[in-house]
């Protein structure tokens, strides 16, 4: 039979091996989480780093899916061309963003163009590779799930902009998103130059709308050319207004 003593060593010897599991299990949740960004963050076995310069095409609409990539710097337009020849700018990627994802889902051939829109550099990761580490990692797999969800979340919100708002609120909501609306980091709020005719595709208008409304949202304070595209938190007002 234990005595008073014994019964409090016993329960502090619980407490410690408690605490140790605890520890343990958290320093292996940070090192799963650092592991999964050291991969994106470097070459390795089945994935190299490439840098594309301002303009470059990284694959073309039609090309075979061969790999998946992940956007270390830089930025990246996603276009698509029509059967007519219609051209349309479908999502502008930045840091952190994957492109050509749809690879992973049996995707055969490329349904959209993506050019490098600066300097930009780039983890392209082979299929299989891609496919194993997801299944090894967790926490790379969980912080891709977490992008696909935003992006299928995104993809509805602009399906919903396009049907039912007028082509003011879509161009101010769109430079507000380009702009990283929301995030903490605010040197995103000027954004590098992008031009009249990339906003019209993206909007779905027509170059001379949007360079009226870049003007009346410039004269009402919205917007400014200070250091580049500057694109102030007042023109959430246009997308909020009935």
């Amino acid at each position: 039979m234990l005595t008073f003593a014994g019964r409090g060593r016993r329960r502090r010897v619980l407490r410690e091996r408690n605490m140790k599991a605890k520890n343990s299990a958290r320093i292996k949740k940070q090192v799963a989480v650092f592991n999964a960004q050291a991969f994106l963050d470097s070459a390795g076995v089945s994935r190299t780093i490439v840098e594309f310069q301002k303009k470059d095409t990284i694959f073309s609409q039609g090309d075979v899916c061969k790999n998946v990539m992940y956007i270390q710097k830089g930025s990246v337009k996603l276009s698509v061309v029509s059967k007519t020849g219609k051209e349309v700018v479908v999502a502008m990627l930045k840091p952190g963003d994957f492109v050509g994802e749809g690879a992973l889902a049996g995707q055969p051939v490329r349904i959209a163009t993506a050019t490098a829109t600066a300097t930009s550099t780039l983890l392209v990761i082979s299929l299989e590779e891609m496919a194993r580490v997801l299944h090894a990692e967790h926490a790379l797999s969980d912080h891709f799930i977490a992008y696909m969800l935003g992006r299928n979340i995104r993809i509805e919100e602009d399906l919903i902009d396009q049907l039912f708002n007028s082509s003011e609120k879509r161009l101010a909501r769109t430079l507000l998103l380009l702009a990283r609306y929301g995030k903490k980091d605010k040197s995103h709020r000027v954004l590098p130059k992008i031009s009249q005719e990339t906003l019209a595709e993206m909007v779905g208008t027509t170059r001379s709308r949007v360079n009226f409304f870049m003007k009346k949202f410039e004269k009402l304070g919205f917007i400014g050319y200070e250091g580049g595209l500057q694109v102030n938190d007042s023109l959430l007002s246009v997308v909020l207004h009935d």
